[in-house]
């Protein structure tokens, strides 16, 4: 079993910036890649932004040249910096992270972004 936490969400004017953590605990020697998705009211959940265990990352459109997915290992951590921050950004963002073993997929409970216009 894998938990995750997230923190760093709450609100921001447009154009501001947040940083969001999501720490692993339990069985992380088993976790592969980890990411980030959202979820805005009245809409489907979406990938963010997703990092392999060597680095390798990937993006959504919407928030390329906007938005940077790192990795902690030794800290179990992956961050979500968030910079030009945009209503549409507006969602609960939820961390994963995929077992390496059985394919698992773990997510935290999502934390709340509300980007002001």
């Amino acid at each position: 079993q894998v938990q995750l936490v997230e923190s760093g969400g709450g609100s921001v004017q447009a154009g501001g910036s947040l940083r969001l953590s999501c720490t692993a605990s339990g069985s992380i020697f088993s976790i592969n890649s980890m990411g980030w998705y959202r979820q805005a009211p009245g809409k489907q959940r979406e990938l963010v932004a997703i990092i392999s265990p060597g680095g390798s990352t990937s993006y959504a459109d919407s928030v390329k040249g906007r938005f940077t997915i790192s990795r902690d290992n030794a800290k179990n951590t992956v961050y979500l910096q968030m910079n030009s921050l945009k209503s549409d950004d507006t969602a609960v963002y939820h961390c994963n992270a995929v077992s390496g073993v059985s394919g698992y997929v773990y997510w935290g409970q999502g934390i709340q972004v509300t980007v002001s216009s």
